[in-house]
């Protein structure tokens, strides 16, 4: 059984005149991670590895995930290949992930993350929000086959108020 995470950045800033690649988290983006984190913790599978964007955003995010569920930082992988909006190639780095990783918590951008979870899992979602949290389970031994998963849990910030 393999499961996956799909957590899109927490709000990032467009006040400053920076490349799309450097944006950081503004205040309520730092909030509602912190609180999404926590909330998580009573659903977190036992272990886990995190992957996250390379991008600013998603890089704080996963930080910010990371220290409030106690996760050692340096032990996030980083992927440029994971600075996508495309589903299909979100799709692509989730197939090629080691299949002795039973879970795993991916941090990344829209359109990618909705697309993806409404391919894979079995409830529709209109649109996942800045630091919204996917699980979706699959009944497969190997990423490679991965198909037609069970949308397990949704924790988005606006319902944690």
């Amino acid at each position: 059984m393999k499961n996956l995470i799909l957590m899109r950045h927490a709000k990032s800033s467009w006040d400053a005149p920076v490349q799309d690649f450097d944006r950081t988290l503004e205040h309520r983006g730092i909030e509602d991670a912190h609180s999404v984190a926590r909330y998580s913790l009573n659903y977190l599978p036992s272990s886990f590895v995190i992957y996250s964007s390379s991008a600013k955003r998603a890089r704080e995010t996963a930080l910010i995930f990371a220290k409030t569920i106690l996760y050692p930082a340096e032990s996030i992988v980083f992927s440029d290949n994971l600075y996508t909006f495309d589903a299909y190639k979100l799709e692509k780095v989730i197939k090629s992930i080691r299949n002795n990783i039973d879970n795993v918590i991916i941090f990344g951008h829209n359109d990618a993350i909705t697309n993806f979870v409404n391919k894979f899992g079995n409830i529709f979602i209109d649109n996942v929000p800045t630091a919204g949290f996917v699980w979706i389970q699959f009944e497969a031994e190997s990423w490679d086959t991965i198909a037609n998963g069970k949308t397990i849990k949704t924790l988005f910030p606006k319902n944690l108020k």
